[in-house]
């Protein structure tokens, strides 16, 4: 029987709710799934590498079929290297399927042997994302429902 491996990617900084639902979700439906977090100085990122993979590490201990690492590279020769048969996508609205698309094509130009698959975001997750919860948490907002503790406390520490 061959082994179904997916990759979800991302900047995770942090990971959030909507996060771990997808990954959650994915998990019970592939055989591995890989949360692949890329560096991407671009986006300025608050937390390092480092953090941001103890943090997804932590936050999803509760699931067996996991693996956490990082990519500096094209997610599609990330996906080659790992022999994944498909990468996770979320979509929060109708908004983000124009990029999602965009990115899903130029993925199948470059890796043919993988499919990007989208997810729908749960409705309670649907209005978050960690720009939102990083700037929510600097004003002293309450995210706790919003992020796994141990990233509430992390921010936490970050803003004081």
């Amino acid at each position: 029987m061959k082994n179904k491996t997916v990759i979800y990617p991302g900047t995770f900084d942090p990971i959030h709710m909507g996060h771990v639902d997808i990954i959650e979700r994915a998990s019970k439906i592939f055989d591995e799934l890989i949360v692949a977090i890329a560096v991407n100085e671009d986006k300025n990122p608050l937390f390092s590498i480092e953090e941001r993979i103890d943090l997804v590490v932590e936050a999803t201990n509760h699931i067996e079929n996991i693996n956490v690492s990082s990519t500096k590279g094209l997610i599609a020769d990330f996906a080659k290297k790992h022999h994944a048969c498909g990468l996770i996508r979320g979509l929060r609205h109708v908004s983000d399927f124009e990029f999602e698309f965009q990115m899903a094509t130029m993925n199948s130009h470059l890796n043919s042997e993988v499919s990007t698959l989208l997810m729908v975001t749960s409705d309670k997750y649907v209005h978050i994302n960690s720009t939102m919860v990083k700037n929510v948490s600097k004003l002293n907002g309450d995210i706790a429902k919003y992020v796994p503790s141990n990233v509430h406390d992390a921010l936490i520490k970050k803003f004081k």
